[in-house]
């Protein structure tokens, strides 16, 4: 048998021929571990898939990445879609992928837990955050389609609850490809225009692939960014978004999202009522008050017949006149006769007291003279007397020596 010779480039072109023309191989689904998993700049996604006793080269290509809807991992378990190929380059086969399904569930939910993950770690759902909903809303927002039940079930309640509030219908798309964008801008605008002081966003209910939106990473982002307090309202009551988890509050639905938004006109209009009752009352208590204290003293004595009392007044005033009188007059005759004995203390022990008895005092340059060495012979002296004093000079000086 002769014997066919090839080039390699020729023999993987002949292998790649064979595996393309193999209808099971043209699409075929197989299931295994995530491994080495790339995303180049170009957009391509290249991974290994392993199971326990082998491997198979991967490669997504961009246009068909596109469409994942989840964050492939390496380690998640999933089911690879494709068609199975030779690279001729390398002379190896691989499995061109055109669509990956996490396995056991669904790529939605997977995505879901994943954004939901990466949006708490980043503290998107903190409750110190969540801002506030006015009590009294003056304008509302309502973001969601223009044509669906949801807007006009929000209309509806809301205009019933609470008249008072302006709605502004912001339509957007709530499904599909252009929902995302279109709900993130409308909140940015409804926020850089300050159009309300309130927003409602959502829709009315629906799988989990039509509620897909509000579980959209642009939407997440832009509620929390919203100054504006933001009401999700999105599906029926089981259904929970990742909008719901970032919104100032979470509606069951969204007539429940109306309910939130406003209070109800007349309870508002009841709690009025009955202040006003409670108001009243209290005034007619005070004023009731009032004029028994204005009647008490319209009463007294000095209302009724001020003259009695004025004069009652001035007797008050004339007796208290005279004990002071009386009392400053003895106090001021104990310090009359204190001063008197303090002055005749202080005439005993005047030094006139001694001269009048027949005693004199010898002063030198101003200074008494108490002993005979104070002074000396020659020194002239004063000699002070009861009636005057002498000039005299000493003659002889005695010390120690008695007269």
């Amino acid at each position: 048998m002769d014997e066919q010779t090839f080039t390699v480039s020729a023999l993987n072109e002949y292998v790649k021929a064979l595996l393309d023309s193999d209808p099971i191989l043209r699409q075929v689904s197989v299931r295994g571990e995530l491994s080495n998993y790339k995303v180049y700049p170009s957009g391509h996604h290249y991974f290994t898939m392993k199971d326990a006793e082998g491997s198979l080269r991967c490669v997504m290509f961009r246009f068909s990445a596109a469409k994942l809807r989840f964050r492939p991992e390496n380690g998640m378990s999933v089911v690879a879609t494709g068609r199975v190929t030779v690279y001729p380059r390398d002379g190896s086969y691989q499995l061109n992928v055109t669509g990956l399904m996490p396995e056991g569930v669904g790529d939605l939910q997977v995505a879901f837990e994943q954004l939901k993950a990466k949006l708490a770690a980043e503290g998107l759902f903190d409750p110190a955050h969540k801002k506030p909903l006015p009590l009294f809303p003056r304008r509302v927002a309502v973001i969601t389609s223009g044509a669906g039940a949801a807007v006009h079930d929000i209309i509806r309640v809301l205009g019933k609850r609470w008249p008072l509030a302006k709605i502004l219908v912001m339509p957007v798309r709530v499904q599909g490809m252009e929902a995302p964008p279109e709900i993130a801008g409308a909140i940015a605008y409804a926020n850089r225009h300050a159009l309300a002081d309130l927003i409602i966003t959502g829709r009315g209910g629906g799988s989990l692939e039509d509620l897909w939106a509000f579980n959209d990473e642009r939407v997440a982002r832009a509620i929390y960014a919203s100054d504006i307090p933001v009401i999700s309202a999105v599906g029926h009551e089981p259904d929970v978004t990742i909008a719901d988890y970032v919104a100032d509050r979470r509606a069951a639905t969204p007539s429940n999202g109306a309910e939130i938004a406003g209070p109800d006109i007349q309870e508002v209009t009841a709690a009025v009522a009955q202040t006003d009752i409670r108001l009243r009352q209290a005034m007619a208590k005070k004023l009731e008050g009032l004029r028994r204290e204005l009647d008490g003293l319209a009463a007294r004595p000095a209302l009724t017949d001020p003259e009695v009392y004025l004069g009652a007044k001035a007797m008050a005033l004339d007796y208290a006149r005279a004990r002071l009188v009386a009392a400053a007059a003895k106090a001021a005759e104990e310090k009359r006769r204190a001063y008197v004995a303090l002055a005749a203390k202080l005439d005993a022990l005047s030094p006139l007291k001694v001269l009048g008895r027949g005693y004199a005092i010898a002063e030198k340059n101003g200074a008494a003279i108490r002993s005979a060495a104070d002074a000396a012979v020659g020194d002239r002296i004063d000699v002070k007397l009861s009636g005057g004093s002498l000039d005299c000079v000493v003659e002889e000086v005695h010390c120690g020596e008695k007269g």
